[in-house]
């Protein structure tokens, strides 16, 4: 039995949503956890709770709203959905520092497994780094997104991932968290360098002949052609291409920002010391 699809989308469905239980119930969790574990630390900024916030929101309308019904018809909306995960709501999160509160907050073992080895390796800049640079095209290249297709499970945890990803190399980008960093100049760097894949990947997939996931062939909206479907697909690719290469450049203000003014600090800290010691 072929699959049930949407119709062709119009600006009529923009007030479509796609509301499940399980997504409902985390972000409904996560933002109620961060609350409480605020509200008991001292001293904790509110920007990084609204930050969270944000971040929640971005989340609830990449994966609920129209963006989340359409997501599995059209390949265009299935990147931009992938965009705001990873590139806009992981930033959010960096932002909110929810491992210090955590570590603030949470009870010994918290602390006692944020400190361990293995998480020592998970936040570490270069396995950040390795991770994304990794997940971007196994998640668009590979037969990992044709099992997307078929198992909405698979999705789901698709979707957490570009959320952990994200979040992992953005913490490492604004460097706002315990652990190991990197010097503020070398941040600017480290978000540069990550960029050729994204590019990349959204080259391949523009150049792409064929269309190589026959789930799209049988999930389009009704009414769909061979051609539009290529052609949607070579958009979701320009989209990779240019939107990533657009956010992660994006992403760079705030950090040469920060260093910057970090330099400029440093900078009249050293002119005391030295107009202190007569030189």
């Amino acid at each position: 039995m072929p699959p049930i699809t949407n119709p062709q989308f119009s600006w009529h469905h923009l007030n479509q949503w796609h509301l499940g239980v399980i997504p409902l119930a985390l972000l409904i969790g996560a933002g109620v956890a961060y609350t409480l574990g605020a509200r008991h630390a001292t001293g904790w900024s509110r920007n990084r709770s609204v930050w969270f916030c944000l971040g929640l929101i971005v989340t609830f309308l990449a994966t609920q709203s129209v963006i989340g019904v359409y997501d599995m018809e059209y390949f265009s909306d299935h990147m931009i959905e992938h965009l705001l995960l990873i590139m806009v709501a992981a930033p959010l999160f960096a932002l909110s520092a929810p491992l210090d509160l955590a570590y603030g907050t949470g009870p010994a073992w918290v602390r006692t497994f944020l400190d361990s080895r293995v998480m020592k390796v998970i936040t570490h800049p270069l396995f950040a780094f390795a991770a994304y640079f990794a997940f971007i095209p196994v998640a668009h290249l590979t037969g990992l997104f044709q099992e997307m297709m078929e198992h909405e499970w698979v999705h789901h945890l698709e979707q957490i991932g570009f959320l952990l990803v994200g979040y992992l190399f953005f913490r490492v980008a604004f460097g706002l968290e315990r652990g190991i960093t990197i010097h503020r100049g070398l941040r600017l760097v480290y978000v540069m360098a990550a960029v050729p894949v994204d590019t990349f990947t959204g080259l391949a997939l523009v150049m792409s002949a064929n269309l190589p996931y026959r789930g799209y062939g049988s999930m389009s909206p009704t009414g769909s052609t061979k051609s539009s479907i290529l052609v949607n697909y070579h958009l979701g690719g320009a989209i990779m291409w240019i939107g990533g290469d657009a956010l992660m450049l994006l992403a760079c203000i705030p950090i040469a920002a920060a260093w910057v003014k970090w330099e400029t600090i440093r900078t009249r800290e050293l002119d005391l010391e030295l107009d202190a010691q007569g030189l």
